[in-house]
């Protein structure tokens, strides 16, 4: 007997396979084909009770075929690892929220953001922004399907953005230039000798749009602190807010070691608040190994704690 997860990708497959054959078109638009037979009932899995988690990580498998078939470097899923790992920090250090705002800037699909949204059991609304036409397509169409309080937006997110400050921002950051030079002059991380990277525009734009207080969770470059405009980097994070944490995530997740990320995880300055006692410098180990990651857990667990005091 097929899982809910199972019946979900046989569907997307089998939709997203015939566009594929029949109009020549690629595997991606076949399930934002088949996402939009389900959403108007017109033909549909059958489910029985599925889960928001279920109803996600079928659409992901589907999501991530169509990933491997591209040939678009920006059509890239961030990992269910990194996205439960990302949750338990989050659901720590809120505990105190009963609702929760989040915007997204580099939303791709969404997976990131509703692996936290599902996993988290504040009730809470989203904003999303990304400018790739077909990403932002399957993201609204997710979020139908998941119930989700969400409001996307298709544009530049580093021109400016019409939305309110949030209580967490999370984000798989894109790496790379920015090549706009007349958008991101007004911005502190402007360089004049290069081009500016996309990835600190991204958290500069992110900072004004976090409340006082609110944290900041980005997925970075692991040598984000090494490169030639690291130094402004670091002014620009020192006058705005503190670095709360920096995770090195295991190797084994990624490609190759060019891809390898960090957790940055940062906080806006606020009235009535200090800097952390200390910043938590951790290594992700082996997600495999369950008695690694236990004592992992346990030291977030110190490192909060002493923080809080």
């Amino acid at each position: 007997m097929q899982t809910n997860v199972e019946k979900i990708f046989s569907f997307i497959d089998q939709e997203a396979t015939f566009i594929e054959e029949q109009e020549s078109a690629p595997y991606l638009e076949g399930i934002v084909y088949a996402l939009e037979l389900w959403l108007e009932e017109k033909k549909k899995p059958d489910l029985v009770n599925p889960k928001k988690e279920e109803i996600r990580k079928a659409i992901q498998l589907g999501i991530l075929k169509g990933m491997n078939r591209s040939t678009q470097v920006n059509h890239q899923m961030t990992p269910d690892a990194i996205g439960l790992l990302l949750s338990y920090f989050v659901k720590e250090m809120n505990k105190d929220k009963k609702e929760l705002s989040f915007l997204d800037p580099a939303l791709g699909t969404g997976n990131l953001l509703y692996t936290l949204m599902n996993v988290l059991p504040n009730s809470s609304h989203a904003f999303g922004v990304e400018i790739d036409e077909l990403l932002i397509q399957l993201a609204a169409q997710v979020g139908e399907l998941l119930e989700q309080d969400i409001q996307l937006f298709r544009q530049d997110a580093i021109r400016p953005l019409m939305i309110d400050p949030v209580d967490i921002v999370v984000s798989d950051l894109p790496v790379g230039y920015y090549p706009d030079e007349e958008t991101s002059k007004d911005y502190f991380l402007h360089t004049e000798d290069e081009m500016p990277y996309a990835h600190h525009l991204f958290m500069e734009q992110a900072m004004k749009h976090v409340k006082p207080g609110g944290y900041l969770y980005f997925l970075v470059p692991a040598s984000i602190f090494e490169s030639k405009q690291a130094a402004q980097l670091h002014k620009f994070i020192k006058e705005n807010g503190w670095i709360q944490a920096v995770i090195q995530l295991p190797g084994s997740i990624f490609k190759n070691k060019a891809q390898e990320k960090s957790l940055l995880i940062l906080q806006k300055k606020g009235e009535n608040l200090q800097a952390p006692r200390e910043v938590l410098l951790a290594k992700v180990p082996s997600m495999t190994n369950r008695e690694a990651m236990e004592l992992f857990f346990q030291k977030i667990d110190i490192w909060q704690e002493q923080n809080n005091r």
